[in-house]
């Protein structure tokens, strides 16, 4: 994918699962426009390629879907608003193999259909796996400026500006490779 001056977006590469947008499963050799994104008020204003999908944000603020997370169900051959999303003012967008995480508003927002290897960041002890939006729970109260996902797993940078946002960053667990 790329955005250009003018707010379009364009893709190439292999086409399958319609994670180009372009309504087929055509592979395209050469950057093709995406057409949705080629009307004044309408472009885009942020891009994210995932596996099997890919995502933008419009001028509007809306969030914008095509391609597949689970190759078991039928396939977005097209951008399409994403409606569990909508009103969310999303600051960060990642996606893993079938994967997303969010940065928006005060949450973060995690999904993705089994199976996970808890990049969600549901917790223990809780569902590994979602097929809708849901919000991350583990990091209630902690602002999240970033998000980042590899195949299985998720990085996030956290806001630390204040005492209380300090504290609530202590209280997650913490990797130490000195202890393995």
């Amino acid at each position: 994918l790329v955005l250009d001056s003018q707010k379009r977006v364009f893709s190439w590469g292999f086409g399958g699962y319609g994670r180009l947008g372009h309504t087929e499963q055509k592979d395209e050799m050469v950057p093709r426009l995406v057409k949705l994104f080629d009307f004044p008020g309408r472009g885009a204003a942020q891009i994210y390629a995932g596996y099997q999908c890919s995502f933008a944000i419009n001028e509007m603020g809306g969030l914008f879907f095509w391609g597949v997370t689970n190759t078991s169900r039928e396939s977005t051959m097209y951008p399409k608003a994403v409606q569990d999303l909508c009103g969310w003012k999303i600051r960060s967008l990642a996606c893993g193999k079938s994967s997303i995480i969010i940065a928006a508003d005060e949450s973060t927002i995690s999904w993705g259909p089994s199976p996970t290897c808890g990049e969600l960041g549901y917790g223990d002890n809780k569902p590994k796996s979602s097929t809708t939006a849901q919000e991350v729970k583990t990091l209630d109260g902690i602002y999240i400026e970033q998000v980042v996902m590899g195949y299985s797993h998720s990085l996030v940078i956290a806001r630390q500006d204040t005492e209380q946002e300090q504290e609530k960053l202590k209280k997650l667990p913490e990797y130490n490779p000195r202890t393995i």
